[in-house]
């Protein structure tokens, strides 16, 4: 009798792409191949996308990095062994350390991290480099709506409510969020809902809406305080909610007196009658929801215009009500984990302050070093990138889940600074554009090799879980991290390898924080519980918290804030030299600086290179045809594209994708110019010009 086929390996998991986290089945092995299904799970209810169907191509790289590679004296990276590799960075970084003192080193991380990661490497630097120069790429992504959702709720999480709950919506005003590209399976929770769309461009989003507000980049904080201004005169607010539930609401509304809907247009080009439109439409509904995204956020005025639509959502009385809320589409796949457990410059595990006494002692114990020893708050992101090899500034740096090549505003001078760097040290699964110019590439796992927990835009903790063995030579961050840490004469025990491990002292470290993980645990998230923090330790078991606010606020007297903000206009006004605006963001095929996404032929294929999108009446004043190469320059810089032609577009903005590298790079003219509050770059908006190019140009 023969014997029955083997079965086939699986695991149920979750994409490795946004931060909607869909739930995925996993099958396969690296002879046979991997491939993906979708899973019946709440975010994507048995849906993927583009990215999600084609997530396990990326496993199969072809240049996928095998084996530590260490510069050699002739300038190419040459194969070693790990224990040359990581001698070789732990030595350097010792030297550096003795000669300059320990922010002299300086860590840099990712929002695509596991919570396990991400703790572990705010914990390295802070105790074995002793630096307090870390921070990570979610500052370019969700550093604004973060600071304004703790200033108004007194606790930051994407989604104060399940993905869910927005199938109930009878309408949804999406703020600079392209949701039909960037995460197209959360579209079927707004099915049966109208779409109030704001975005200077008409995106596959905006076409779906029942309103599309089209007005000119930089002025989407005039747009939302135009939008109050409306809701009070006409009648709309929710007077008893402000009353009971909230402070400031004289403040805020003094400052939208002065953007009356006549002016708002002059500012804007959003049509007065549009404004009264989409205001009604948000009042009359009974379950109304204001969502914003990166498209009104990253400027230098992005945390005061994510509290200008909370100051809406706040005067309609949505936000805990139980018929809607305001909320913020985390980008990354652990964007929302990823700024909780301590590789933010400001920040400790549990979402903590790093200059709270009590926040310091709490953490200082759990790891067990007085709370004298941990460093103060450090440079955010790009103030960090800025300052590599200046005096002054950090001579290492050790980069874990990030391609700030690629990914930083005004790129070319990033570069620079790298290059400047005595040493810099890449970990990653892939030769990155960033992993090419470091002198040290360490070969880490990728998703479906690695166990952790990510935690999902709504604030709900998943597991991730590996179907596969990782490469012979490849290791886990978390054992990077243990390594170089006893290199650097730490006690091994203090840095765990096994994930769960690492999650029970994460759990540990953050009780008690705004962001509570210590109810959580792997058993319980195996067994398929929906966990959402906060979650504390209590007896019987927490069953954590889907949705916040509905009795209370977490501010100390349980009220919301309203934000007193004022639009003052972008960092960079366009002039003769410079006349049109330039903004960027994300195409359905790509994501992020795509590093990965690049790699796998069908996405490749479907958006092989970056595209000038711009309105035909304004290439003809160019001189530029569509299909022709181009070049958008501003005052930082230049990057090489061709043309598409868009009659959607207005006539005095261009769109260009950030996903590519080299020359068609679109942070090659981005503004670092940053939002005072979060740290923010002003990715969203510069002002360049557009010349055509002979074909012959690269």
């Amino acid at each position: 009798m023969s014997e029955p086929p083997a079965r086939t390996p699986h695991v149920e998991t979750h994409c490795p792409y946004c931060a909607l986290q869909c739930g995925t089945r996993l099958s396969g092995d690296r002879d046979m191949g991997v491939t993906v299904r979708p899973a019946e799970f709440p975010t994507n209810r048995g849906r993927l996308c583009q990215k999600g169907w084609t997530a396990p191509d990326v496993l199969a790289a072809a240049d996928r990095l095998t084996v530590p590679l260490v510069r050699a004296p002739d300038g190419n990276l040459t194969e070693t062994t790990w224990d040359r590799a990581l001698d070789t960075v732990a030595g350097r970084l010792r030297e550096l350390r003795t000669r300059y003192g320990p922010d002299t080193v300086a860590a840099f991380g990712g929002g695509g991290l596991t919570n396990e990661k991400a703790y572990l490497l705010g914990k390295f630097a802070r105790l074995a480099l002793g630096t307090s120069q870390i921070d990570y790429n979610g500052r370019f992504c969700m550093a604004s709506a973060a600071a304004a959702g703790k200033a108004a709720f007194g606790v930051d999480r994407g989604l104060p409510f399940p993905v869910t709950d927005l199938a109930a919506a009878d309408t949804v005003l999406l703020a600079g969020a392209n949701v039909a590209e960037t995460m197209p399976p959360l579209m079927q929770h707004m099915d049966t809902a109208e779409l109030i769309v704001i975005d200077p461009r008409h995106t596959p989003t905006a076409q779906r809406a029942k309103l599309h507000l089209q007005p000119a980049p930089g002025t989407d904080l005039a747009l939302a305080l135009g939008l109050l201004h409306i809701t009070v005169v006409d009648g709309l607010t929710d007077a008893e909610y402000i009353r009971r539930r909230t402070h400031g609401f004289a403040s805020a509304v003094r400052q939208a007196m002065a953007w009356w809907p006549e002016r708002v247009e002059a500012v804007t080009g959003v049509p007065a009658s549009t404004q009264r439109a989409a205001a009604r439409m948000l009042a009359a509904a009974r379950n109304a929801y204001i969502l914003t995204g990166r498209g009104v956020e990253q400027n230098s005025q992005g945390t005061d215009t994510a509290a200008a639509f909370i100051n809406l959502a706040l005067a309609l009385g949505l936000p805990g009500s139980g018929h809607g809320g305001y909320g913020c589409l985390t980008g990354q796949g652990n964007g929302q984990g990823g700024r909780e457990h301590g590789q933010k410059a400001d920040q400790l595990p549990g979402y903590r302050s790093l200059t709270d006494p009590e926040a310091r002692a709490h953490v200082a114990g759990v790891w067990g070093v007085p709370p004298e020893s941990l460093p103060g708050p450090g440079r955010t992101a790009y103030e960090l990138l800025d300052s590599l090899g200046r005096d002054q500034g950090p001579r290492a740096l050790l980069i874990f889940g990030s391609n700030p090549v690629v990914s930083a505003p005004n790129a070319a001078h990033v570069a620079e600074r790298l290059a400047s760097l005595d040493l810099l040290v890449v970990a990653d699964f892939v030769p990155s554009e960033t992993a090419r110019t470091a002198d040290v590439v360490l070969p880490v796992t990728q998703w479906a090799e690695e166990e952790g927990t990510l935690t999902s835009l709504e604030g709900r903790v998943l597991r991730r879980r590996a179907l596969l063995t990782p490469p012979p030579h490849v290791r886990t961050d978390l054992e990077v991290l243990h390594g170089l840490a006893v290199r650097l004469g730490e006690p091994p025990h203090r840095y765990p390898t096994a994930p769960r491990d690492v999650f029970d002292e994460l759990r540990a470290a953050s009780r008690g924080g705004p962001a509570d993980y210590s109810g959580i645990n792997y058993r319980r998230l195996d067994a398929g519980e929906a966990l959402h923090w906060p979650c504390p330790a209590t007896e019987p078991a927490h069953p954590g918290t889907p949705r916040l606010f509905l009795e209370r606020f977490t501010h100390p007297d349980g009220r919301a804030r309203f934000a007193e903000v004022d639009h003052r206009g972008p960092a960079e006004a366009v002039s003769a030299a410079y006349p049109l605006h330039a903004t960027t963001g994300r195409v359905l095929a790509h994501y992020q600086s795509g590093a990965q996404t690049r790699r796998v032929a069908e996405l490749h294929g479907a958006a092989p290179e970056p595209l000038i999108s711009v309105h035909p009446d304004t290439a003809a004043r160019a001189g530029v045809a569509g299909r022709a190469l181009a070049r958008v320059t501003s005052a930082r810089g230049s990057m090489t594209a061709r043309i598409q032609l868009d009659p959607t577009m207005r006539p005095d903005t261009l769109f260009i994708p950030f996903h590519f590298p080299g020359d068609g790079s679109a942070n090659l003219f981005t503004n670092p110019a940053l939002d005072p509050r979060s740290g923010m770059p002003e990715f969203k908006l510069s002002a360049v010009r557009l010349e055509p190019l002979p074909e012959a140009t690269p």
